[in-house]
């Protein structure tokens, strides 16, 4: 019998490789994995060359901005992908937002100030959103609903090589060569993945027969969404009493906004779409707000190097990518229990930093639980994506898409500026523990009734 169940497995696990990599869509999955890993790529090395980059500008001042204006162009650019893939079909979004990308690289490249690299960085950023919107469209579109799971974890996969060598090869770059290369090498490859996507966007990226809903006001909500987003984001890059004003301020543009960018009841914890997009802003939000603190803990506490410390984050994103693999053979799992499994393992990993903070503490605990924390992130992110498109009608398919990405950068800024916060009223520079493991602590009660509210809810359900 054993025997049996072990046979069924490898032959689940072999057909969605022949799903993923048969003649019809090899094309598209090897398309699919070249853009995500380029789009990783630009976004590992930006943190590499930047220090470069506004050293030769002279504008120092304007260190974080080019991570703002993305960020802010990203939640505009993910409310029109969505409307336009449920509008047109998402063969019109994916191939706007793809050459659009590679002319933004090639401005960033032959930018000669700042002024230049930030509209750049806008362009990348509205093609950013776009972009993977549409390719979650497509995912559902390409790929029967049993295998999406499978495509999602290649989607995951793809993160692997940038976050390994990305900033030593973007170092490399700058180094030998010119910072410029970081972005002008990507931009060719960006256009040959374009051109390996365009057949499978042919045939089935055309505009749906299931018509979109109605929703006016969505372009100002964006806008709404973008400042709001950015707001957050400068208040965690900056953690202090008044940056949670300009927080709160973000708040307040957010909240009218969201109404109309998140699918009803989302606040609530509605049961389907609204629970998994919340599911999704929570877990990216405990997850990132944990690990920025993780360098600060270990070079502080500890006295590791800088590029010791974050090793981590490299160990991080392995196991997401682990996750997300062991995610994609596991087809007859009901979701929402696999995204309380991810929210316990999130949980676990922040247990061991908070363990690790002390001076007494096993810091070598830190690698082998970020670990288990990435793998948490992998099964649990990927699984929220395959749930909500599976609950999705198709012509709601780019809006909740999108609903996800905004969850997700909203979970982040938001936490991660409270946790900001926390850190920077509660710590000393002699003491950084002081600050980061009350926080960590609230982060892990967090994740474990999270996990904890989904298994009852499921639970519920079934009996």
């Amino acid at each position: 019998m054993r025997w049996r169940v072990q046979a069924g497995r490898v032959a689940t696990a072999e057909t969605s490789r022949s799903v993923l990599w048969n003649p019809r869509r090899r094309t598209f999955t090897a398309g699919l994995v070249l853009v995500i890993t380029l789009v990783a790529f630009e976004a590992m090395g930006l943190g590499t060359a930047l220090p470069t980059i506004v050293a030769e500008f002279g504008a120092q001042h304007w260190y974080s901005w080019p991570f703002t204006v993305f960020l802010a162009a990203s939640a505009i650019g993910t409310v029109i992908g969505g409307r336009l893939s449920d509008r047109r079909g998402p063969a019109v979004p994916l191939l706007l937002a793809l050459p659009t990308f590679a002319v933004g690289l090639l401005v960033a490249g032959f930018a000669t100030n700042m002024l230049v690299l930030l509209v750049a960085r806008v362009l990348q950023g509205l093609a950013g959103g776009v972009l993977i919107v549409a390719l979650y469209v497509m995912i559902a579109r390409v790929f029967p609903e049993e295998h999406r799971p499978a495509a999602f974890g290649a989607l995951s996969s793809a993160w692997v090589v940038p976050a390994l060598v990305g900033p030593v090869v973007s170092g490399a770059l700058t180094e030998q060569a010119s910072w410029r290369w970081v972005f002008l090498g990507l931009a060719p490859l960006v256009c040959i993945g374009a051109v390996m996507l365009v057949p499978t966007a042919r045939r089935f990226g055309a505009r749906s027969a299931d018509p979109p809903v109605p929703r006016p006001g969505l372009p100002l909500a964006a806008v709404g969404a973008a400042g709001g987003v950015v707001a957050l984001n400068w208040a965690a890059q900056d953690p202090s009493w008044s940056s949670l004003l300009v927080g709160l301020v973000g708040v307040a543009a957010l909240v009218p906004s969201l109404r109309l960018l998140l699918p009803k009841g989302t606040l609530r914890a509605r049961p389907g779409i609204p629970r998994m997009v919340l599911s999704r802003g929570l877990l990216s939000g405990l997850f990132f707000t944990a690990q920025a603190f993780v360098p600060l803990a270990l070079t502080v506490v500890h006295h590791y190097s800088p590029t010791t410390a974050g090793v981590p984050l490299t160990v991080g994103s392995v196991g997401w990518t682990a996750g997300a693999l062991w995610q994609s053979r596991q087809r007859d799992l009901r979701r929402e229990r696999v995204v309380a499994a991810g929210f316990a393992l999130v949980g676990t990993g922040i247990a061991g930093l908070a363990l690790s903070l002390p001076a007494w503490g096993p810091h070598g605990l830190v690698f082998a639980c970020w670990f288990v924390a990435g793998c948490g992130m992998g099964i649990g992110v990927t699984s929220t994506s395959v749930r909500v498109l599976s609950l999705s009608a198709e012509g709601e398919r780019g809006f909740n898409s999108a609903a996800l990405q905004i969850s997700d950068m909203l979970g982040q800024a938001a936490l991660v500026g409270l946790g900001g916060v926390v850190v920077a009223a509660l710590a000393t520079s002699a003491s950084p523990a002081r600050g980061v493991a009350p926080l960590d602590l609230a982060l892990l009660v967090a994740a474990l009734l999270t996990a904890l509210a989904l298994v009852r809810a499921t639970r519920n359900r079934t009996s």
